[in-house]
């Protein structure tokens, strides 16, 4: 007999213009870690729309813009345009400083999520990848397919490092369809958002840009009334501490502190190139 998980509780998270935060380390980045913050974005936008250089350290970030162009610079000495349905990977380590803005125009939606890293990660050199949209794995099922944005997915891998046991990807269903994602029994974190169209999400009907956060184990029973996208999060809980400082998480005091003095001297060089 199939056992499904089921849903713990729901969220529409906090919105500010366009942008909805779903999770943020003060409140659900504590249950869900080491997904620790996630970002929904949908809204009509300007070409230049997006984020000025802003740090990181201690953690990960996973963004993906499926409608639009993204131009983005990076103080790993990255810079470039990622095309549409590419995702960005920018692990701080030690502390980093990115940007980026969109090249489109019109309708947009995408998400931004944060992941905490473990101690051997979380001050290493700052690693910047940007994987083009034909290099984001697809794992085909009956009905559709699931997008790997993050880990693993039946014989679909992504290539980023992700330094811990979890799956971020999209399950993307071309038509009214009922469709049970594996989720490995030790993964004792899960969270599920819909992202286009209509569907019910372990029994309960989900709104778009809506985090439901799921417990017990088993798999996820997703069932569209059409063709439908669903952000699925699902990893083994993140066993160490967050040590929240800004836009930076470590696992301890000492860590942070190293890391800010980090991105303060990385800012003062920005400053100097006239980046910042």
């Amino acid at each position: 007999m199939t056992s499904f998980r089921h849903l713990l509780s729901r969220t529409r998270g906090q919105s500010q213009g366009s942008i909805t935060r779903l999770i943020d380390p003060y409140v659900l980045g504590e249950k869900l870690k080491p997904f620790i913050f996630l970002d929904y974005f949908e809204g009509r936008v300007q070409t230049g729309f997006g984020f000025g250089m802003h740090p990181h350290s201690g953690l990960a970030t996973l963004t993906w813009q499926p409608h639009t162009d993204v131009r983005y610079h990076d103080t790993t000495g990255q810079s470039g345009v990622l095309p549409a349905g590419g995702v960005e990977w920018m692990n701080a380590g030690g502390g980093a400083w990115h940007r980026g803005h969109l090249l489109g125009q019109g309708l947009a939606r995408g998400i931004q999520l944060w992941v905490a890293m473990p101690p051997e990660i979380e001050e290493a050199t700052a690693v910047g990848l940007y994987i083009p949209p034909a290099a984001v794995p697809l794992q085909a099922l009956p009905d559709g397919q699931m997008r790997v944005l993050l880990g693993r997915y039946g014989s679909s891998g992504s290539s980023i490092p992700a330094h811990q046991d979890m799956f971020c990807g999209v399950l993307e269903l071309r038509n009214a369809t009922e469709y049970h994602v594996d989720v490995p029994s030790e993964h004792d974190v899960c969270w599920a958002c819909l992202f286009e169209g209509q569907a019910t999400i372990a029994g309960v009907r989900a709104s778009r840009g809506e985090l439901l956060v799921l417990g017990g184990a088993g798999s996820i029973r997703v069932k569209s009334s059409g063709p439908a996208a669903v952000l699925i999060g699902t990893a083994r809980r993140h066993e160490f501490p967050l040590v929240l400082g800004g836009s930076s998480v470590h696992t301890n005091p000492k860590s942070l502190i190293r890391s800010q003095h980090r991105i303060r001297q990385l800012g003062r060089e920005l400053v100097q190139a006239g980046q910042l």
